[in-house]
């Protein structure tokens, strides 16, 4: 349900920034693998919210950005495997999320 208000905030950020143009087109988003966004969601809540405006049909295209992790013991880069995040390296626990955790407009598409 929290994809309502993301929904609607991607749509306020559109709008205000869309100028004289008559149609948003296309709206580009990077999501991180553990944002908990999810787009499907996004999607579904932004066709009802972009009904009757200059952002409806407006195409979302999502950049999923995959999980990267930083072992700060033996400083190893590394992306996880499903069931733990430990280094893969030296097992660790003693980790830092590097990416993964990513939510942003990045560009948005006039006419």
């Amino acid at each position: 349900m929290h994809e309502l208000p993301v929904a609607q905030n991607i749509l306020d950020i559109a709008l205000n920034n869309a100028g004289d143009s008559k149609k948003i087109t296309k709206i580009n988003i990077t999501i991180g693998r553990l944002s908990s966004i999810i787009g499907d969601s996004v999607q579904f809540y932004w066709d009802m919210l972009s009904k009757e405006t200059i952002a409806e049909g407006a195409i979302l295209n999502f950049e999923i950005i995959e999980t990267k992790m930083l072992c700060r013991d033996c400083k190893t880069q590394y992306s996880p495997n499903e069931e733990s995040f430990e280094c893969v390296n030296c097992k660790s626990k003693n980790i830092q999320i590097i990416a993964g955790k990513e939510f942003q407009l990045t560009s948005i598409e006039v006419d």
